[in-house]
């Protein structure tokens, strides 16, 4: 069975002054953390083996989930002392399966990790990113210059972006890369870039949303209510 890792040790401090009070992963959306809701969504996916990477208030999410039997998953703890980064926290933890689920632990997603999953073994790859198309809107003109001279002028442009949804699949030689020190997922792509192991990007459309800041934390309250029977179909 493929375990998963969630990482919930940041300080969420694009969230303050919520999160000198909550953990970012116990902020509510509706009536329920955000981290409780994708839990129940990996319960759903009968993916019931969780660890929790902690650091920042970490005894309130402890408290909160507990064993993690009462969400139908079985939750282990790993806790870091010192900030290790968005991957450094990959290196300290044990698991058994061949292939890692690694999630941001604040993430309001419809995606459906067993299809996330089919396709990283399919691809055969080291590892799979999650990517998620995101418009940017400009509210500016933006001027294209060649040298001091204007060659374009674009009013208030729409940009689009492929952007990493904070969910990957890794495989072992993968992982066998990260330092047990601080070390980020752009560190860990150069590095498997410089051993050239293969990186899938699995492209969804799935709902997605990281509440790290204000606006997204709002947006994600005002989605909840119509996107409730998606995220947790059985509530």
């Amino acid at each position: 069975m493929t375990e998963v890792v969630l990482l919930a040790g940041g300080r969420g401090t694009r969230l303050a002054p919520y999160t000198t009070v909550l953990p970012k992963p116990l902020m509510p959306v509706g009536e329920m953390p955000v981290l409780e809701i994708l839990v129940r969504r990996l319960a759903r996916a009968d993916l019931r083996v969780v660890h929790l990477a902690v650091g920042h208030q970490a005894e309130l999410i402890e408290a909160f989930f507990g064993d993690g039997s009462r969400f139908g998953v079985e939750l282990r703890y790993w806790r870091e002392l010192d900030p290790l980064g968005t991957a450094g926290p990959l290196a300290t933890i044990e698991t058994s399966s061949p292939t890692i689920l690694v999630m941001n632990g604040d993430l309001l997603t419809t995606l459906d990790f067993r299809e996330f999953l089919a396709a990283h073994a399919a691809s055969r790859a080291a590892a799979t990113v999650g990517v998620h198309q995101r418009d940017v809107p400009v509210d500016y003109g933006v001027v294209k210059l060649n040298g001091s001279t204007i060659v374009g002028f674009e009013e208030k442009p729409t940009l689009s972006y492929a952007i990493s949804m904070g969910v990957y699949a890794f495989e072992q030689e993968a992982v066998d890369l990260i330092p047990p020190r601080k070390f980020d997922f752009p560190d860990l792509v150069e590095a498997m870039l410089q051993r050239g192991l293969k990186i899938n990007a699995h492209v969804s459309s799935a709902f997605w949303l990281d509440i790290g800041r204000h606006e997204d934390y709002d947006e994600a309250n005002r989605s909840f209510e119509r996107m409730q029977h998606d995220l947790l179909p059985s509530e």
